[in-house]
């Protein structure tokens, strides 16, 4: 196990190159068969799910287009309790499939707070796609339909999840050392 330094946190390795590459692969698989002969927009969070967003689209066979949203509630390694949209939806979702890519679902609340818009542009379905979700912080009601990794109620980084600024390009997912 490999521990690092960001700013003045430690943290250890919690997932692997290949655990993350194959949990990629099992969703886009489950998403070509969902979506077989049909069209889905993918709606990538940013920034964090910049990395399993390009990893997730390159494991589509299907047709499909993909857009980004910035959608902020993180400050340090607490959330701020707002969000805060900084980027809009360019594309037109009327009667479309859509996919919402996440990078991590903990209390809900980014998603809580930006779905009633998205249904409010009368979409023919919404499902979310997140690499890690934490069922221990959830506080929204939110279904997930398609998770990587159900993970423990701790601070990750690395793979597009960063801490303060730092971190996003590593290629495993680390852990908070306490």
């Amino acid at each position: 196990m490999t521990q690092i330094q960001i700013h003045d946190k430690k943290f250890d390795t919690y997932l692997s190159v290949q655990q993350i590459d194959d949990q990629v692969k099992r969703l886009g698989s489950e998403i070509n068969r969902d979506y077989k002969n049909k069209r889905p927009i993918f709606i990538a969070i940013l920034n964090g799910s910049f990395m399993f967003a390009s990893d997730l689209f390159k494991e589509l066979t299907i047709d499909a287009e993909i857009c980004f949203v910035k959608l902020a509630s993180y400050q340090g390694v607490k959330s701020t309790g707002k969000v805060i949209s900084l980027i809009g939806l360019d594309q037109t979702i009327k009667d479309r499939d859509v996919v919402i890519i996440e990078d991590i679902v903990d209390t809900g609340k980014t998603l809580y707070e930006f779905l009633p818009s998205l249904i409010s542009l009368n979409p023919a379905s919404i499902k979310i796609a997140t690499l890690l979700h934490k069922p221990e912080a959830l506080e929204h009601a939110i279904t997930l339909d398609y998770i990587g990794f159900n993970v423990p109620n701790k601070f990750l980084l690395g793979y597009g999840l960063d801490y303060d600024g730092l971190a996003r390009n590593l290629k495993e997912i680390y852990q908070l050392v306490d």
